[in-house]
């Protein structure tokens, strides 16, 4: 396992502990105030429910993010819809939780339609408005933590610094760098890899390979590009190495420019 598998791994974990410390106090919080009635329970019974309902949520709507990211490389839309939209989806099964949990004890009946809208836009208020405190604070994508273990040295003056941070059997030449949530895979002739930095980041560090960013997540080098795919208005790049990179509309202009298409 690579030094950078196991900082990604850490990574993680810290990041999903830290997320579920977040939503325990926004738990207390909810359960202090009672909102929607729920001041009216023991302060006991409000702190168990409220969070149990944070953590559930924590994993309902967590998955938005990586929906967020896919659509928008796939299909190049606006995140801040995309969001507003996974949000909408994944207030469905969180409500159906919620409708479920205040039952436990007794019969679960079906609500009615009313019931349920009413109930949707009071899990949607608060599952939503803590979807976009995650989503404006993005602690992890704004400092990500450092790899120590593949951190350039100061010395390296022979070519790119980003390239000391790949491991020596994916080689030097670099083809194209790929964004994946708050990591950046990077492409070789030999294969790739995923390196804990932000992609604006590691292009800071090519500055002597030719290259252009050509789609919000993707990084590609000129000397890596055989040819160009085009199926309506969407343009790909195929690489030599046999995977196709997309470009953003707002990016082709500034390529035609360039002499790539």
């Amino acid at each position: 396992m690579t030094g950078s598998t196991q900082a990604g791994r850490k990574h993680i974990v810290r990041k999903i502990v830290i997320d579920l410390a977040i939503m325990t106090v926004i738990g207390v919080i909810l359960a202090l105030i009672g909102p929607f009635g729920s001041f009216e329970l023991p302060i006991a019974v409000r702190l168990v429910s409220w969070v149990a309902f944070a953590w559930i949520g924590y994993a309902i709507y967590s998955p938005v993010s990586l929906l967020v990211t896919r659509l928008h490389d796939w299909l190049d839309l606006p995140t801040a819809g995309l969001w507003f939209t996974g949000a909408m989806l994944a207030t469905v099964p969180m409500t159906a939780v919620v409708w479920v949990m205040n039952h436990i004890g007794g019969p679960i009946p079906w609500p009615s339609l009313e019931r349920f809208f009413e109930l949707y836009l009071y899990v949607f208020v608060i599952g939503g408005g803590i979807t976009g405190f995650f989503v404006l604070t993005d602690r992890d994508g704004g400092n990500p933590a450092p790899l120590p273990d593949t951190a350039p040295s100061p010395d390296a003056q022979d070519g790119p610094r980003f390239l000391d941070r790949l491991p020596p059997h994916l080689g030097t030449q670099l083809l194209a760098l790929e964004m994946e949530d708050h990591y950046v895979r990077a492409h070789t002739a030999l294969g790739s890899e995923l390196v804990l930095m932000r992609l604006g980041d590691a292009i800071a560090e090519l500055t002597t390979i030719e290259g252009m960013q050509v789609h919000r997540s993707w990084w590609v080098a000129r000397d890596a590009v055989e040819d160009v795919r085009r199926e309506d208005r969407n343009l790909r790049l195929l690489l030599s190495n046999g995977i196709e990179a997309p470009v953003s509309r707002n990016r082709a202009n500034d390529l035609r420019d360039a002499g790539w298409l």
